[in-house]
Order: structure tokens, then C-alpha cells, then sequence
């Protein structure tokens, strides 16, 4: 588990494709000699397994499926990846619940300066806006981040300087790809309204006690 608070902008220094997918070599200053074969690493949101490792590299091997459903698949050498190491026991938390699971990939609409803080607006796939509300948490290339404002098909959050200087947003532009993953906290609790079989929008006396029910159990 990750808290979406990014230690660092590594750089992809090599990349080397197989049959059965790829193997990415990062490179990086705060994460990279802490690792150790086998651990978890959260690489701009995704959550890979470090394979091998020297005091400022590792490498993670991305499946198939990994390249498939997350824009890694394209990433080349010189490009930055946001770093994070999973979670300790005994750290503290100061992001939210991330758990390195990609939902989808989000397209940057807009960026805007505003005074020393920045915008940055992007559009949601269709099936995906319904797990994003206003001053709700949501993950951004492994970035916890808080909504600032959600329209009909996007959301947009405010970036202060700190972030965007220690991250890869300041390497972003519009039109490139992001990795999203919605609150799981969202998806848990609309798997116990269907459970319980309450509709968005349709509730009646009978199915909010029914929600109630579920909530209490």
C-alpha cells in the first residue's frame, strides 16, 4: 500500500522489450537505495515488484497486462516516473489509501498558472466520473491530490510549487497521459449499495434500510 506522497522524479534510464513484456531500469536519489529484490514500488501510480537494484537504480518488469492498461508501455529512456516506497507499518500517513492499482489512463485538457500555484484540469473516461466528487481524494500519476472542482467529464485539482517541483507534472503538457485510480474507499462502497440493491438516484424507504443494514453489519 502507497500514500500517494511522491518521494521523488526518477528517470527511466533503460528499456528493454521482451515476448512477454518490458523491463524498465529506473534511476533515482531518495528511493532507489532503500530497495531491495522483491519489494513493492510505486512507479507514477503503479505498483511493481523490484527485481533487481544498485544504490541509484532498479529494475521492475512490467506483464503484459501492465503494459496493456497503463501508458508505461510507452515510456522511453530520459523520461521521469514518479517514485514512492510502500508504506511502512509504523509511518505515517499522510496522503490517503493508494493502493498502486491503475483504474484507467486520464488525458491532461488544461494547465494554468495561477500566482505561484498551478491548474491542471483533465478529462475522465466514460464509467469513472462517478468515483470523483468535489474535495474528494483521487491519484494522479501516484500523486494523492485533492479535487478542487469536477465537471460533467473531467475534474480539475491545484498544484502548489512543492509538488509540481518534485514530481513529473512540471515535465507534462496537455494532451499527455496520466494514470488515475479512483478512491478505493468509492469502489467499496458502491459494491456494498449493490449488494444491498440500491439504485443511484431510485432509493426507496425500503432499499436505504437495506443500505443501513449493510453499513451496520
Amino acid at each position: 500500500m502507497f500514500t500517494g506522497i511522491v518521494e521523488e522524479a526518477g528517470e527511466v534510464r533503460d528499456v528493454t522489450a521482451t515476448d512477454e513484456g518490458r523491463r524498465l531500469r529506473i534511476a533515482g536519489e531518495e528511493v532507489t537505495g532503500d530497495l531491495d529484490r522483491g519489494q513493492s514500488v510505486s512507479v507514477s501510480g503503479v505498483c511493481l515488484t523490484v527485481e533487481d537494484h544498485a544504490d541509484d537504480w532498479f529494475e521492475v518488469f512490467l506483464a503484459s497486462e501492465t503494459v496493456a492498461k497503463t501508458y508505461l508501455g510507452e515510456v522511453e529512456a530520459g523520461d521521469p516516473v514518479n517514485l514512492e516506497r510502500a508504506m511502512p507499518a509504523d509511518g505515517r500517513f499522510d496522503g490517503h489509501v493508494v493502493q498502486g492499482h491503475v483504474d484507467t489512463t486520464a488525458e491532461i485538457t488544461a494547465i494554468e498558472e495561477v500566482g505561484e500555484d498551478w491548474t491542471y484540469e483533465f478529462a475522465v473516461p466514460e464509467g469513472f466520473g462517478k468515483y470523483v466528487v468535489d474535495k474528494g481524494s483521487v491519484t494522479v500519476d501516484g500523486i494523492s491530490l485533492t479535487v478542487a472542482e469536477r465537471g460533467e467529464d473531467g475534474f480539475s485539482v491545484a498544484i502548489i510549487p512543492e509538488t509540481r517541483k518534485i514530481t513529473n507534472l512540471s515535465a507534462k503538457a496537455v494532451g499527455d497521459p496520466v494514470h488515475l485510480e479512483v478512491d478505493v474507499i468509492a469502489k467499496y462502497a458502491e459494491r456494498l449499495l449493490d449488494d444491498a440493491g440500491f439504485e443511484a438516484g431510485g432509493g426507496t424507504d425500503e432499499s436505504e434500510e437495506r443500505v443501513l443494514d449493510v453499513i451496520e453489519q
